[in-house]
């Protein structure tokens, strides 16, 4: 039972840090310093990645009509294509490709090294810092790109980059550098927001398959019950936020959560730092 309850708080944290730009995987990484799976090392791996295709299917849910491409209405003949979402599709699998090398070709030699509460403080300073120099180098200019359909293929190759820094270093926050990526090309916020989300589905998708593969699906019940139970609470919690999210960003810019990422990254480095002495 205690491990079920455990599952449920890791789900919360993941559905409220996936879409607020203050990484998510560093959050889990840090509440496994104090609040313990009683799991394997392999299956703690498979779960902090798989957990979050809860999160990605809100994002389904919350904008489907933004992102399946074919129309299907009683009015229309079954099958046409929507051209701006079939193109934005072609936009978010350019900025996929960095981390989709990465992620074949060097995550398991890296993960260990980086995984760690160290680089987390140190990421969420950094990328804290980075979001209010540049929201403040942003104040009171108009942006450049103001829809999805503006964002070019090569929007789309630098933003990826970005989302790149964030799979390399735990603590950046995919959204996070994503966002700031986008900002500082010169996108609004909420079109950030939303190319952000959307960019998570295949990446999840494809970074889970992965790591299921790896594993090989030999779950046991009580590992299949925890992962199910952790993406659900995620999936739900996760709809809350997003909402709460592209209705702050109409009005407010990010800079808060630069703040917050730097105070908590300065707590960690503090109590690490203090413990280990």
């Amino acid at each position: 039972m205690i491990e079920i309850l455990k599952s449920i708080l890791f789900g919360i944290v993941e559905g409220i840090t996936e879409w607020l730009p203050i990484s998510s995987t560093g959050h889990m990484i840090l509440l496994n310093e104090f609040v313990t799976l009683d799991v394997s090392p392999e299956f703690w791996e498979v779960f902090l990645v798989v957990i979050q295709l809860g999160a990605i299917m809100a994002v389904v849910v919350l904008f489907w009509n933004k992102i399946f491409p074919f129309d299907l209405g009683k009015n229309r003949k079954k099958g046409i294509i929507k051209p701006d979402i079939f193109v934005m599709w072609f936009k978010v699998l350019v900025a996929c490709i960095p981390a989709m090398i990465y992620g074949v070709l060097l995550d398991d030699i890296v993960e260990p090294y980086l995984y760690n509460a160290t680089t987390v403080a140190i990421m969420l300073i950094l990328f804290g810092v980075a979001f209010i120099l540049i929201e403040n180098w942003n104040k009171g200019k108009k942006p450049r790109i103001n829809s999805l359909a503006a964002l070019t293929y090569r929007d789309a190759l630098i933003i990826g980059l970005f989302q790149l820094i964030a799979a390399v270093f735990p603590g950046t926050s995919r959204s996070g550098a994503t966002i700031v990526g986008a900002l500082l090309i010169g996108v609004s916020r909420v079109v950030s927001a939303e190319f952000t989300f959307f960019l998570a589905i295949p990446v999840m998708f494809g970074a889970s398959l992965l790591k299921l593969v790896k594993f090989g699906f030999g779950f046991t019940m009580t590992e299949a019950s925890l992962l199910i139970i952790g993406m659900v609470v995620a999936f739900v919690v996760s709809m809350g936020v997003i909402s709460f999210l592209m209705g702050y960003i109409k009005k407010h810019d990010f800079k808060i959560f630069g703040w917050y990422r730097i105070v908590l990254g300065i707590i960690v480095l503090a109590y690490f730092y203090l413990l280990a002495a």
